[in-house]
Order: structure tokens, then C-alpha cells, then sequence
């Protein structure tokens, strides 16, 4: 089974989907990080953000894998590295380029092959998994957002320049040219800005049974 989630940077996607995965079991799938590993990787190489035919380069070359729930780069546990203030600045623009939103999905299916699955993201209920059983847009507003990345203590940003960044990246996402961050017309909508983990956790596992599953 494939139960989907997208949303905004902020909403609370990876916190619902790590708890939806250990309250069933299914594997937990943060997309995401896959982009955010290429793109640390290319922060490493001093590969520009304007040159895209070595960023699409890099995707070709890059080897993302997921060993005992952390991410790896080409063997490197790059985990820890994953949300810095310079990956949070480059990875929308990374994620716009359709060659290598092509090769990430790609290694997202062979991850995910013959599993169940939890799996976040932008474009998991419209492009990468359209075939999901259950399907989640998960929202919040941008003050939320902003204050859920402040708390996570991972930015060096105020929460002015947080909800600027988040801003700049939802412009970034709503208009990308493959991919782009939108509401699937089957999927439930739950805005979690007035809700706890478990309300919206609930909710989710509602819709699993529903399915039959777990």
C-alpha cells in the first residue's frame, strides 16, 4: 500500500509521515531528502546553481540510498547535513529542473519497490506515486511553518528571514515546470496549523483503514 503526502515547506510532513510509519509499520519515504542530498552534494563540489547541464551531471553520478533510516550520499551518511541554511537556499531551485526530477524519481520507485510505503514530498499524489491508496495534502500557514523550522533549531535564520525563505520557496514550488506543488483532486486536504500530531495522525490512519490496510 502507498498512502501519499504533499504540502508546503513547514507543514508538518516529515513529523506525520515518521509517526504514521512507526504507529504501522509501513516504510517512511522523506523525497525530499533526496533532493537535499544532491543538492548538498553539489554545495561540496562548488557546482553553481545556474549551471544545470553539472547539477543534471551530478544526478547522474550521485548515489542515494537509504541505509538504517539515514541518507547516504555516493556511501557518506550525509543525514545530519540535510536541512543547513545553504541547502534550505538552493534545493526549490534544484528540484525546478525536470531531468533531475526525472532521475530522482527514478531512485525513489527502486527504493520503494514491493514495499508499503509512506511517502512525502511535493509531487508524490500527482506525479510520482498518482496510483497511491490513500491520498493526503497536508497545509499550514506560513506563520506555523515558519515557527515549526524555528524549533527545529537547525536554521541560523530570525523568524522574519524563516518566513521570508518559506515564502520565496512556496513561489518557487507552486510554479515549477514539472512537478509542481498542487492539490490532487482525490487526495484529502488537512490544514494542521490548529492540530496536534495525533489528530492529524488519526485522521491519516482513518482513511488507511478505510482501505483496508494495517
Amino acid at each position: 500500500m502507498i498512502v501519499a503526502i504533499d504540502g508546503p515547506a513547514g507543514a508538518g510532513k516529515s513529523t506525520i509521515a515518521s509517526k504514521l510509519s512507526q504507529i504501522t509499520g509501513f516504510f517512511y519515504l522523506n523525497t525530499g531528502n533526496f533532493y537535499r542530498a544532491l543538492t548538498y552534494g553539489i554545495i561540496q563540489e562548488k557546482i553553481k546553481i545556474t549551471d544545470k547541464y553539472s547539477i543534471v551531471a551530478a544526478s547522474d553520478r550521485y548515489k542515494i540510498e537509504i541505509i538504517r533510516n539515514r541518507i547516504h550520499l555516493n556511501g557518506i551518511d550525509v543525514d545530519d547535513f540535510l536541512h543547513s541554511d545553504a541547502v534550505d537556499s538552493l534545493v526549490a531551485q534544484v528540484s525546478t529542473i525536470v531531468e533531475v526530477r526525472m532521475r530522482i524519481n527514478e531512485q525513489i520507485h527502486k527504493v520503494s519497490e514491493n514495499l508499503n510505503i509512506i511517502a512525502e514530498g511535493r509531487d508524490m499524489t500527482t506525479v510520482v506515486f498518482p496510483e497511491a491508496e490513500v491520498k493526503v495534502y497536508l497545509d499550514a500557514s506560513i506563520e506555523k511553518r515558519a515557527q515549526r523550522r524555528l524549533d527545529q533549531g537547525v536554521s541560523n535564520k530570525d523568524l522574519k528571514d524563516i518566513e521570508t525563505s518559506i515564502k520565496e520557496r512556496d513561489n518557487i514550488d507552486h510554479n515549477k515546470e514539472f512537478g509542481k506543488l498542487k492539490i490532487s483532486a482525490d487526495a484529502i486536504y488537512l490544514n494542521s496549523s490548529d492540530l496536534t500530531i495525533d489528530e492529524v495522525c488519526e485522521k491519516v490512519l482513518s482513511e488507511i483503514h478505510k482501505k483496508g490496510s494495517y
